[in-house]
């Protein structure tokens, strides 16, 4: 049994969310459709869906095919209660998966920019240990306009009004990026950001100020979704022999 992944960009891979996967026992199957890779044809075997961020936009399916495919499957998973788990681009996924609406800013929400928890995110388990607000990364020019139906929003900020939300029990999202260690984003500045005509300055400037609790709130979140999130009972026994964690051919 193993947790699906979906990536989009070499720099946003799952990051410390993975790491800490794989240190409690998780075993990740990673896919990359952008490189031409197959999605699989169901959901067989698996235990978890996450979809991870990019730079593509969810109505960019004549473009790239293949999100309407993962779309299917997150539509399949959650459906199936099956734990499901999106970041940035991966948030936008669920939301136009499940019925909700993602539409283009005014404004790129670009850096280091605080997130208040709403009220049931200020209950919510997977948010448990967290700050009512906190300073996290952005990387994103869509936002969830209207979220799906069943959904209950968890965090929001003065920019974007669906920062997080939850549909269900068992299917969360997140636009901000909670997950990148500092190397991550001193690669997302130089390889993906700075390419893009972004000022990368300022963010690198202020990465010494903010970094600190956010990678200490980011690893409590990814730390509660490991624990509660995704079934402990699927966890391969590591205890003998290292987790595998691999790539799908």
């Amino acid at each position: 049994m193993a947790i699906l992944v979906f990536e989009h960009h070499p720099c946003e891979t799952t990051a410390r969310i993975g790491r800490i996967l794989r240190d409690d026992g998780h075993r990740l199957d990673v896919y990359q459709p952008y490189e031409g890779q197959d999605l699989p044809a169901d959901l067989d075997g698996v235990d978890g869906l996450i979809a991870m961020g990019g730079p593509q936009n969810v109505d960019q399916q004549d473009k790239y095919p293949y999100l309407a495919r993962e779309m299917e499957l997150i539509r399949q998973a959650h459906q199936s209660n099956i734990p499901v788990l999106g970041v940035c681009l991966g948030a936008q996924l669920i939301a136009a998966a499940l019925g909700g609406e993602v539409a283009a800013m005014s404004e790129q929400e670009i850096g280091w920019r605080p997130v208040t928890l709403n009220f049931p995110g200020t209950t919510d388990p997977i948010l448990a240990g967290v700050p009512w607000q906190v300073v996290q990364f952005h990387c994103h020019g869509q936002h969830v306009a209207k979220l799906p139906p069943g959904s209950t929003p968890l965090a929001s900020s003065q920019q974007c009004k669906v920062q997080a939300f939850k549909v269900g029990l068992r299917t969360y999202a997140f636009q901000y990026h909670f997950e990148w260690s500092r190397s991550d984003l001193e690669m997302i500045c130089g390889r993906q950001l700075g390419p893009e005509g972004v000022d990368t300055r300022p963010i690198l400037e202020q990465g010494p100020t903010y970094y600190p609790r956010y990678r200490q709130f980011g690893d409590r979140v990814a730390s509660n979704l490991s624990l509660l999130l995704f079934p402990l009972d699927k966890r391969v026994d590591h205890r003998n022999r290292p987790v595998e964690n691999f790539r799908s051919a």
